[in-house]
């Protein structure tokens, strides 16, 4: 018995140690993070850093395109490592609810921070940071004064003067849907047949060589993102443009804006800790990081701007709920393309 004890001991340790490694790689499991990200690294890193610092916990992170991020979640299902989903413009987010990839979260933090009209109404998604999709035009063509609305846009006054990013664009689509939404279908098509009578060229790939063109004189104004206007100016103050809201008169919705946000994967391994990132993110600690790294506005209405932004001036934002702008978006594709919007 004596000489077999040695033998039981060091058995025991084995199985102590193996028991204390499981238990350890189940806690650093536990404290990590994985995201699928349509956002670009650089806009995304800073917060998964200022994160973990602050919590410890690791995040680890894929970057694509949005399309490609979708079908990846569809494909993978059930074994999916992805807790969290990111990605621009309600349309994606709408897309990602609809092929049954994300789940609701209940968080009173989410919606105390987060505008109704700026998250999914089922809570399956929340918008983390704003940009306006608004008339960018040159100064030294337009006045001011000459401005009023999208659909004003179509006016002949215009003719030959309009430059718009392609109806490709999941922005345009999404301004399209939320018209259809307002307005109804017939006068919509209405409204974009006015603005394609207006071109003064072909549509453009992306909107700053829209807003480029503005400033060559190839057109006097365009529809763009202020992130993008923003990004412009940042690297040459000097250029001609201005913003314009439109739609500020009281029967008018206002602006139409939309967002970047995300969603907790219907498969999360670590929802929990998703959830409470997901809270930290929608938080005053995260905000203006979150939104200034790419010119944005905060989503959550008790943070102020950047000052560079709120530069820009105050506006009033359209109340409908991006939700629509993804029903819509199959809607507002079929209706440009019969008004010959490329």
């Amino acid at each position: 018995m004596d000489k077999s004890l040695p033998y039981f001991q060091c058995f025991r340790n084995i199985i102590f140690a193996s028991f204390i490694l499981t238990v350890t790689f189940a806690a650093n499991a536990a404290n990590e993070i994985v995201v699928y990200s349509a956002r670009n690294e650089q806009l995304i890193k800073p917060l998964f850093d200022a994160y973990t610092k602050e919590t410890g916990t690791t995040i680890k992170f894929l970057t694509d395109k949005e399309g490609a991020l979708l079908q990846k979640l569809k494909a993978e299902g059930a074994n999916t490592p992805a807790d969290m989903l990111i990605t621009a413009d309600a349309g994606n987010l709408w897309q990602a609810t609809n092929l049954g990839l994300l789940q609701p979260v209940q968080s009173q933090k989410l919606l105390d921070n987060i505008p109704s009209h700026l998250r999914d109404p089922a809570n399956q998604w929340f918008g983390l940071s704003v940009r306006a999709r608004t008339i960018i035009y040159n100064r030294a063509k337009v006045k001011p004064s000459a401005l009023s609305t999208y659909e004003d846009l179509g006016n002949p006054k215009w003719k030959g003067r309009l430059c718009l990013r392609t109806s490709k664009s999941v922005y345009n689509q999404s301004l399209v849907a939320t018209m259809i939404h307002e307005y109804g279908e017939a006068k919509t098509e209405q409204i974009i047949k006015s603005w394609v009578n207006n071109l003064a060229t072909s549509p453009i790939s992306d909107d700053s060589r829209a807003m480029l063109a503005v400033v060559a004189g190839q057109c006097d104004l365009t529809i763009a993102n202020t992130y993008y206007f923003g990004g412009l100016l940042k690297k040459n103050p000097k250029l001609p443009l201005a913003i314009f809201w439109p739609n500020q008169n009281i029967k008018d919705s206002g602006v139409h804006v939309n967002v970047s946000g995300a969603g907790i994967t219907r498969h999360a391994k670590h929802q929990a800790e998703a959830v409470k990132f997901l809270e930290w993110l929608s938080s005053d600690k995260a905000q203006n990081l979150f939104a200034d790294i790419n010119m944005e506005y905060p989503v959550n209405p008790k943070i102020k701007p950047d000052a560079k932004i709120a530069a820009w001036g105050q506006f009033k934002q359209n109340p409908t709920n991006l939700v629509k702008a993804g029903e819509l978006q199959a809607t507002a594709v079929k209706l440009m393309d019969r008004t010959g919007y490329k």
